[in-house]
């Protein structure tokens, strides 16, 4: 005699509508325990997102009686032809790209000795980490007294009276320098966090083969830290070309426009010149152009993983 399977018998009306109510209970309930941190997001990112991507679209202006009208594409055309605008994305361009892969390489450095069995370990993380908490602004202060002409610590040091700001050809390097001081930190924590997550068996595996530091550092550290130098370099990325309040205390651009950035110029045609459509623009196409960068860097970077 052999036994047969049985199917299940399918659930009857009302345990289905149970069923059902337990779900939709579920889902009100989600959304009642979501709701206090979605209506931040919505009010202050979300609502002034939408907005100011409808602003690019028009002539509004930050003064009194003047009337907001729809010009369509003639912010992005103006600000295509202008040579301002160009010049503001090359010193942006070499900004972002020095001063993301000159902190990398430090805080590469940095995070790879503070992985050893140092014997202050413990209080060289935390001063590793100092500048991370300080404001941009007091950043920029304290910069801007050691970068002083006639009482910089800099100047004194190497004997010399530059006044680092103000010469045209010193300002950008001067500021991509305080730019890798400042956002070294934050990348040096997150690569040591991907240091000690990399499995001590494979070092060991390395080691009976007769590996030096060398090579164990180019077939084990580097692509076992792949994903997170991915991640950390593309947010840099980011970060570094919408910093504004940094560079704004150090030069507010200068001189001669050496250091203004996008967002700098951004800020003066809207707050400066109240051109408030034409501004929001600007922003809106360099959200573009940051978003496509991002994108082919982290497509070629998946096909390489691939």
């Amino acid at each position: 005699m052999t036994a047969t399977a049985t199917r299940p018998a399918p659930p009857t009306p009302p345990a289905r509508h149970a069923r059902r109510r337990r779900i939709s209970r579920q889902t009100r309930e989600m959304w009642v325990l979501m709701l206090p941190a979605l209506v931040p997001v919505l009010l202050f990112s979300v609502g002034p997102l939408l907005y100011g991507i409808a602003l690019a679209f028009t002539d509004a202006r930050n003064t009194r009686n003047h009337e907001t009208s729809f010009v369509g594409l003639e912010n992005l055309g103006e600000l295509l032809t202008a040579e301002d605008f160009w010049s503001s994305f090359r010193i942006g361009m070499i900004w972002a790209v020095s001063v993301t892969g000159l902190q990398f390489l430090a805080a590469l450095g940095l995070a790879l000795l503070l992985n050893q069995d140092l014997r202050f370990r413990g209080v060289a993380r935390v001063l590793a980490v100092v500048p991370w908490a300080m404001p941009p602004v007091v950043i920029g202060l304290m910069w801007k007294l050691v970068y002083h002409p006639d009482a910089g610590i800099l100047n004194s040091l190497l004997g010399t009276h530059v006044n680092w700001l103000a010469d045209f050809s010193l300002a950008l390097p001067a500021i991509i320098v305080v730019g890798v001081w400042t956002g070294m930190p934050q990348t040096t924590v997150v690569l040591l966090a991907g240091l000690q997550g990399i499995p001590r068996e494979l070092y060991e595996a390395v080691e009976v083969d007769g590996a030096g530091r060398w090579r164990r550092f180019w077939n084990i550290t580097l692509p076992q830290l792949k994903p997170v130098i991915v991640a950390i370099t593309s947010l840099d990325f980011v970060w570094n070309i919408n910093q504004f309040g940094l560079v704004y205390v150090l030069t507010q651009g200068g001189p001669g426009g050496q250091t203004r950035l996008p967002m700098l110029f951004a800020y003066e045609e809207a707050f400066r010149y109240r051109f408030a459509g034409y501004a929001s623009m600007l922003g809106l196409a360099m959200a573009v152009v940051v978003l496509a960068a991002l994108g082919v860097y982290l497509w070629r970077q998946m096909r390489e993983a691939k």
